[in-house]
């Protein structure tokens, strides 16, 4: 699989991070959306650590990009993002985080209550097959089990979907848990949101309201921490703006806003 896809012209000034982790390809609407009049990278995490994750994308900016670059990183793509801001600030000119899961772990506790809330009974047995499959280390077909269980929560994570063509690469178990169970553990100790003291450039959180990622969960801890922030909540909107037949086109406004 590519490491690496280049829209538009040079200079390359925009990245666009996909979330997952190990879920790449489903940012390309986004990075071809904004590629009009600027080049933008859309760079796939392939390292199976956060550590390897971050150093990753560092590699990949300092090859391709006009440093420093507007930062645009979606759900576990923006928490990466952060970190990475933390850690070479001189890196990025800004930072712009989309549905990105919650910088504390108080708010964290509900967001699978409310996904499985928002299921029928066909999709609960689904999801419940999915969960024995990715919870079986003898199972030789976990990469297909977590594509579908991301099918799944996005039929959940969505308010009103609009028909468009998943994009979506490919599904990677072994970089999925090797990566969350260290950045679950960075939230939990409390040092996930002390890495925001090392940002120094101006920080835009936009979050869907329908998105069981509580958006408080991202806009009260940030806010206290970072120097430059805000946040923009989106009406009528879930997890993933850009699929979204209410609120596509204010997204897609508000982005091409903040990278002027």
């Amino acid at each position: 699989m590519e490491s690496l896809r280049k829209y538009g012209n040079l200079p390359f000034t925009v990245a666009v991070i996909h979330g997952g982790p190990g879920a790449p390809g489903e940012m390309a609407p986004v990075a071809r959306e904004l590629a009009s009049g600027r080049g933008v990278l859309e760079p796939f995490q392939t390292k199976t650590t956060l550590e390897g994750q971050v150093l990753e994308l560092k590699a990949v900016l300092e090859e391709h990009a006009d440093l420093p670059v507007t930062l645009i990183g979606f759900s576990w793509g923006a928490m990466l993002s952060f970190i990475f801001t933390a850690r070479y600030p001189q890196f990025v000119k800004k930072l712009i985080i989309i549905g990105s899961g919650p910088y504390e772990e108080k708010y964290a506790a509900n967001i699978m209550k409310t996904r499985i809330s928002r299921l029928g009974k066909e999709d609960l047995e689904s999801l419940l097959r999915l969960t024995e499959t990715l919870n079986n280390l003898s199972a030789k077909n976990r990469d297909k089990a977590l594509c579908n269980f991301g099918k799944l929560m996005s039929k959940s994570d969505t308010y009103a979907s609009l028909l468009q063509e998943d994009e979506l690469l490919e599904c990677n178990y072994k970089i999925f848990k090797g990566v969350w169970e260290e950045a679950s553990k960075l939230r939990t100790s409390g040092k996930l949101l002390e890495l925001g003291k090392n940002i120094c450039c101006q920080v835009v959180a936009v979050h869907g309201n329908y998105d069981p990622h509580p958006f408080e969960g991202v806009r009260k801890p940030l806010s206290g921490i970072l120097k430059d922030f805000r946040f923009i909540l989106m009406q009528k909107c879930g997890h993933k703006p850009w699929i979204e037949r209410e609120a596509k086109e204010r997204f897609y406004e508000i982005l091409k806003q903040e990278i002027q």
